[in-house]
Parts: structure tokens; C-alpha cells; sequence
């Protein structure tokens, strides 16, 4: 495909609750600050993508609240309900389309809601919602599946966030920096079995925005390009009874036309940092499974071995991952700014040495329904 890349990002502090900053506050915050880090205008923008949700928003169209606090006006405008990554994907077909240049811009204000009804509304309104399903009781339906098939052991998903809230104590932008143990993860209050607290993100209120541009505007931006080389989506089945849930189907699909587009045959030894979606954290060696870094079942040995730490030799979500904050859309186009600040250099004290590429993930739906997969290259 034709030459585009990452030319401006800009995310916010995520907090628990930002209650003296609106969702329009949050993405005028974000758009200002991925413009002067491109060093363009808004005159230099051709094309905006919002990334809202009505639920969480509490109003309809909730895009139209935040349109001009993007700079949007008289521009062509499109909106994603949905993840990050997927929104950024509509921006990149955008820029592919013709147009010179994309501002994605997502944020949520997760404080303002009650994230089990509003999760609770995802799911089949006959049979399912019913029950009482939501974000968490699934995974955690998720989580056993995985774990009963592989023999996969909590205290080995307790890794995960003691790994992933150590790293957070290095990025500034993280929510729950935390020094914790595997015990302290184990001895945290069960939120369904066998999810526990530390087992789960919190909820967070955040925006981000990315500046997408072809070969010519990112000659005139002052950053140094992270070139888009390989880009993918795919959904599964919308009703959790006709997936295995231990076998992301999907993920592996979206990886592996991700990685033929960008030229990868070996991904554990060709992508140097990922960042991917770990809402829990079973997600991570579950994910890192359907991606290919290791092999279906490996994945809480591929965590215990030291592999995936910051000095691993394949280092995962450095920055804290969405365990150390989760703002829900914004979490996946928080993940391609920090693999694109990973290439740039710039990742400041959870800079990972000589990275040249690095992967990308987002997730929409229940459990991992639909996936999106970025590789990112500093080339």
C-alpha cells in the first residue's frame, strides 16, 4: 500500500476522575497538543475522526458534543463507536483515500457512568442481558475457559499485573503505578471467580489523539514518522455461546494478514515492543498467543520466563498497559501512541532500546469479539 505514517500524538494524564475537565475540555486538550507535536495547523488537517460511545457519553450523537473541539469545522467529519485502534483504521483508509492527512481523537469519561450497565447493554437484550452479563462477569467465563484448557494458573495472570503496574511507575501518563507482588494480587478481593481486583483495570477518564498523513505531509511535519506497514481487523461471532473463548480466532486472523502486509514471518523475533490490549490480566498471554509470539498455551510460561519484562527480549506493554489505565475507546489509540513513541524514542523512562518495529492492539466487543493489529515501523 502506499507510504502513510503517524506523524503527531497526544494523550492526557488518566485519572480516576477528571471532574473540572468535560469530554469537549479532554479532546480540545489532545487535538492542540497533536498538532503542536506535528508541528502543523488545523489548516493542514484535511479530515477528522471522532471516537465516542453514546452510553458512556450519556447523550445521542455523541460525537457532535466534541466536532468542533477537534477542529472539525468545515472539514469532513466521520465518527467510530468503538475502539481506538478501529477508528484509527478508518483514519488510515481516510489518508489512503486520498486525503493528505487524519486527526483521530478519542476520549471517555468512564466516572461518569456505571460501566456494568452500561457493559451489561452489549450483549443480547433476549437471552443474555437478562443474566446480568457484563464486561466482567464475561471475562471472567473467558478467563476459566483459558485456563481450564491450558492449565493456565492465576498466580501466572497475578504476574501479569505485578509486571505491567511495575512498568506503569515509569510512564507518566499511567493511572495505578503500583509496587505490588504476586500474593498481593492473589489476597485482593474477588471480583468473579476467578478474576480478583488487581486482576482487572480500573476505570478511568482520558482522551488521545494521532495525526495520520501521507508521504508529503509527513515531510513537512517536524517529528520523525512512524510508517503504518501492516494494518488488520477481524470480528468473530457476536453470541459468546458459538466461540471457544480460549482460542481467539480472530486476533489470529487480524495478525496474520497484519504481518503479511508488513513483511513478517517470525513475529517473536522481528517486532522489538508491543502494546496490547490487557482490559485483565488473563488478556495478555492470552492475546500474545493468537498473535503468534508463542504457542497456544505458552503464554503464562512466556510471562513466568521474564521474557515479556522491560528487559526481556520481548518486552510487553512497557508503558503499564490498559491494566494501569483504562479509558474505555481510548485505550487502543493509547496503545499505537505508545508503540509509535517506542520508535520515535521518545517513551521517555520506559524507552525500550532500539526499537525499529513494534505491534499494536485494540479490542471492540465482548471477550475479545473483533480485534484490530497494528504494526508500526520506524522505516
Amino acid at each position: 500500500m502506499d507510504k502513510i505514517a503517524i506523524v503527531g500524538t497526544a494523550q492526557t494524564k488518566y485519572e480516576r476522575r477528571k471532574k473540572d475537565q468535560t469530554c469537549y475540555d479532554l479532546v480540545y486538550e489532545v487535538t492542540t497538543a497533536a498538532l503542536n507535536d506535528a508541528g502543523l495547523t488545523l489548516d493542514d488537517i484535511d479530515n477528522v475522526i471522532t471516537v465516542s460511545n453514546d452510553f458512556y457519553d450519556g447523550r445521542t450523537i455523541s460525537s457532535m458534543a466534541v466536532g468542533e473541539a477537534a477542529g472539525a469545522h468545515d472539514k469532513n467529519i466521520s465518527t467510530v463507536e468503538g475502539d481506538g485502534t478501529f477508528g484509527a483504521f478508518y483514519g488510515a483508509m481516510r489518508v489512503l483515500g486520498g486525503y493528505r492527512s487524519t486527526l483521530v481523537v478519542a476520549h471517555s469519561k468512564g466516572s461518569e457512568g456505571n460501566s456494568k450497565f452500561i457493559s451489561n447493554a452489549m450483549f443480547d437484550p433476549i437471552y443474555h442481558r437478562p443474566l446480568g452479563l457484563d464486561a466482567i462477569s464475561s471475562a471472567a467465563l473467558q478467563a476459566n475457559a483459558y485456563m481450564t484448557r491450558y492449565g493456565i494458573t492465576e498466580e501466572q495472570c497475578a504476574l501479569v499485573s505485578v509486571k505491567n503496574h511495575g512498568n506503569a511507575k515509569r510512564n507518566q501518563y499511567a493511572q495505578l503505578p503500583l509496587d505490588l507482588t504476586v500474593e498481593d494480587v492473589m489476597r485482593s478481593p474477588q471480583i468473579a471467580d476467578p478474576l480478583k481486583r488487581l486482576d482487572c483495570s480500573p476505570i478511568s477518564d482520558g482522551a488521545a489523539a494521532i495525526i495520520i498523513a501521507n508521504q508529503d505531509m509527513a515531510r513537512k511535519a517536524k517529528t520523525r514518522p512512524v510508517w503504518i506497514k501492516g494494518v488488520a481487523h477481524c470480528a468473530e461471532a457476536y453470541f459468546l455461546g458459538d466461540r471457544d473463548l480460549s482460542n481467539p480466532k480472530a486476533l489470529q486472523d487480524a495478525a496474520r494478514r497484519a504481518y503479511q502486509m508488513a513483511g513478517i514471518n517470525h513475529p517473536r523475533n522481528e517486532i522489538d515492543v508491543a502494546e496490547i490490549y490487557d482490559a485483565f490480566s488473563y488478556m495478555e498471554p492470552l492475546w500474545l498467543e493468537g498473535l503468534g509470539i508463542c504457542e497456544a498455551g505458552a503464554g503464562g510460561r512466556l510471562t513466568e520466563s521474564g521474557a515479556t519484562a522491560m528487559n526481556g527480549d520481548i518486552p510487553i506493554n512497557p508503558s503499564g498497559g490498559v491494566l494501569s489505565a483504562h479509558a474505555v475507546l481510548v485505550a487502543g489509540l493509547a496503545r499505537i501512541i505508545e508503540s509509535s513513541l517506542q520508535i520515535r524514542g521518545e517513551a521517555g523512562s520506559h524507552q525500550i532500546a532500539g526499537v525499529k518495529t513494534a505491534l499494536a492492539h485494540g479490542i471492540n466487543g465482548v471477550c475479545g469479539q473483533s480485534h484490530c493489529v497494528w504494526i508500526l515501523g520506524a522505516e
